[in-house]
């Protein structure tokens, strides 16, 4: 607010001067400065205040400069994918001004009806002509180095890259702009990966969403998609996300892993993993329980390993993630609904056109919903060996659960008759769980036994017990096995054991 000219102006200068700096802006900027200060809202000046003091804060600057903002981030481990797997900073500091002009010399509008090598090709010749000119001091290797740099910028996922290239990272995790996260060896860390802005993490997400032939907006703000290498991707972005656009990312594992990989990586014993490889093998139908993350896939694939070459095997998944080896193989995925919310096909719906498709087992991505009562018509119908996943905290409610969506559908109804086909078409639930050490373990193999008092009925074969956890965070404990008789040992009677897989099953006195 500027003084009104009044009172002895010359003595409360010169009285002013002596205990305060003179202000030797014009008095027109005075007044800019005033309206400026009064156009901004208190709070809005306060939040700005607290930004600027986390800022200074937080020393956590990616590599290329831009501040992670953050309160509850310190202490967490810190992964600087950047200085592993990206650029030097020699080259990564010409990538801007060299990304200004080859942007001045094509058009990206343009690359619609081209095809992925094409708009590579047009875009090489582009980023060639540009470092032919000579402004760039550097050498042959470094440029190629900053082509295939750009190249990732401008056609692939840009700063997501590393990550994707990165065999240690199971999990991407994108929470806007300057907060990447990473899941490696089971447990979660942040990392100096950052996008330029906003609009720039907008053009990464609708070059993913393009490639999958799918769409993002606001009229349609989630999407579930699949990157070129068989990940898979969730979008959100506002209005259903608060501030910023989010990606969660499940990297495809290339090598699917062995039952024996799982032992030798203390994921379970290796009687376990015996265990296991005679239920696939000799046709029981398994479920597998667990939590998010937790593996249930992974050992859906190492089950699946064991089927026998001449078995007809159709899956059944939302996004294909399954590895089979086996020659005679359908793979059939859900599709949602088009842009005139048309043409939806779920899950339950497959499930009944592979019941028309002579398959000798069928295996299930993940049971969410009513599709769980064709599942179990198909393993009540001759199909047996079938499987599938489930989410849940233990294998008693996995069984609740099952039974539940089970009565989602419309033919069924909760009672003893649905517990009795349940009991009749399942003979083994896994449960996985991730535990602190961030190591995925087979944590129970039990089996359905019967029915009382309106319950199904579960007996334990298997157990992890924990022991202890060390300092750094180790959880140590046995794999123990119950001294109880498996309850489905009549299925195993027309089959020829080996004398190996008689020992596994040491306490069936029927089929020793």
């Amino acid at each position: 607010m500027i003084k009104p000219r009044f009172g002895r102006r010359k003595n409360a200068r010169a009285s002013s001067s002596k205990s305060f700096p003179k202000d030797r802006r014009t008095r027109a900027e005075r007044r800019r400065c005033e309206r400026r200060k009064a156009q901004v809202p208190v709070a809005v000046d306060r939040r700005r205040a607290d930004r600027r003091r986390r800022g200074a804060i937080l020393k956590l600057v990616s590599t290329n400069g831009r501040p992670f903002v953050g309160d509850s981030s310190e202490g967490v481990p810190v992964y600087h994918c950047r200085q592993r797997f990206g650029p030097p900073e020699r080259i990564a500091k010409y990538r801007e001004k060299v990304r200004a002009r080859v942007l001045d010399i094509i058009d990206l509008s343009e690359f619609g009806g081209l095809t992925a090598q094409a708009s590579r090709e047009q875009v090489s010749e582009a980023i060639d002509a540009v470092l032919a000119q000579g402004r760039v001091p550097l050498s042959a290797a470094e440029q190629r180095a900053l082509a295939a740099l750009l190249l990732d910028d401008i056609l692939g996922f840009g700063p997501l890259e590393p990550l994707l290239a990165d065999p240690s990272v199971s999990d991407i995790l994108v929470n806007g702009p300057d907060k990447v996260w990473v899941e490696r060896h089971g447990r979660i860390e942040i990392t100096d990966v950052a996008f330029r802005s906003n609009k720039h993490l907008m053009n990464v997400i609708k070059r993913i969403v393009t490639r999958a032939n799918r769409r993002i907006d606001e009229t349609n703000p989630m999407v579930d998609a699949r990157l070129p290498d068989g990940s898979r991707v969730n979008v959100i972005i506002p209005p259903l996300s608060y501030r910023f656009p989010a990606i969660s990312i499940r990297k495809f594992i290339a090598r699917t892993m062995t039952l024996d990989d799982m032992a030798e990586a203390n994921a379970m014993s290796h009687e376990m993993a015996g265990f296991l490889r005679i239920a696939a093998k000799y046709r029981l139908n398994i479920l597998i329980s667990g939590g998010t993350g937790t593996g249930k896939t992974t050992l859906l694939n190492a089950l699946s390993r064991h089927i026998g070459p001449r078995e007809r095997i159709v899956t059944i998944e939302d996004t294909a993630e399954l590895q089979l080896h086996q020659p005679n193989v359908v793979s059939l995925e859900t599709r949602l609904p088009n842009i005139e919310n048309t043409g939806t096909v779920n899950i339950g719906d497959l499930l009944i056109n592979a019941l028309r498709m002579r398959p000798d087992r069928i295996l299930v991505g993940e049971v969410r919903g009513g599709e769980a009562a064709d599942m179990l018509q198909a393993m009540n119908t001759g199909h047996d060996g079938s499987m599938g996943t489930i989410h849940a905290n233990n294998p008693r409610d996995a069984m609740l659960r099952f039974e539940n969506m089970i009565c989602m559908n419309d033919r069924y109804a909760p009672g003893k008759v649905t517990r009795q086909q349940i009991k009749s078409a399942l003979d083994i639930v896994v449960h996985m769980s991730r535990m602190q050490d961030g190591v995925r373990r087979v944590t129970c193999i039990s089996e359905v036994v019967g029915i009382e008092d309106e319950i199904i009925l579960t007996q334990d074969l298997y157990r992890f017990n924990v022991t202890e956890e060390t300092a750094t965070g180790e959880v140590v404990g046995v794999f123990e096995r119950k001294a109880l008789a498996p309850a489905f040992r009549q299925k195993l009677k027309h089959y020829r054991l080996t004398p190996e897989e008689k020992k596994i099953l040491g306490q069936m006195p029927e089929v020793a």
